[in-house]
């Protein structure tokens, strides 16, 4: 990992594991923490100044991604370009490409957020549900065609920690 793009705020500094990979352009800014085996891809954004942001173990942050004082739990996956600002995100989710998660949402365990979808403020979705459009609408993995067995093994996060590490000195 290099530490060109560690910003402190005030007297927090962030801290990423030594397991983590993070790319050099990648922004982290305060009260950042990576988990072990989790991956931050080019040009993400990831500033915690008014609150935590936590990347879990396992976890993946696709190209261009923003976090604002947001959390996912280990083994989630987001989506390039998503945006999420004071959002929580449960383990074993998937965040869609270009989704969007406002203020005070949640993504229960084991959930999907299509690509492009919205979360308004607070909007909170069950576990082992999927979230479509703008803005969103929830219904059960057990009414939709999506298979959990299907969300794991297309977006494996075992895969993208394979591909972290295929990747580790590219962006030095």
């Amino acid at each position: 990992m290099v530490d060109r793009r560690n910003y402190a705020f005030e007297s927090t500094t962030p801290t990423v594991h030594e397991d983590a990979f993070v790319a050099r352009d990648a922004t982290l800014v305060g009260d950042v923490r990576i988990e072990p085996d989790a991956s931050v891809w080019p040009g993400v954004v990831l500033r915690g100044d008014v609150g935590t942001v936590r990347v879990g173990a396992e976890s993946h942050v696709g190209d261009t991604a923003v976090f604002h004082a947001s959390e996912v739990g280990d083994r989630v996956m987001v989506g390039h370009g998503a945006v999420l600002n004071d959002a929580t995100v449960e383990a074993g989710s998937l965040v869609g490409i270009n989704a969007t998660l406002n203020s005070g949402a949640t993504v229960g365990e084991r959930s999907v957020i299509a690509a492009g979808t919205v979360l308004p403020d607070g909007f909170a979705v069950p576990p082992e549900s999927f979230a479509r459009g703008v803005p969103a609408t929830v219904v059960p993995l057990s009414e939709t065609t999506v298979e959990p067995e299907e969300i794991a093994s297309a977006y494996s996060s075992g895969a993208y920690t394979d591909l972290a590490s295929r990747h580790e000195g590219l962006f030095e």
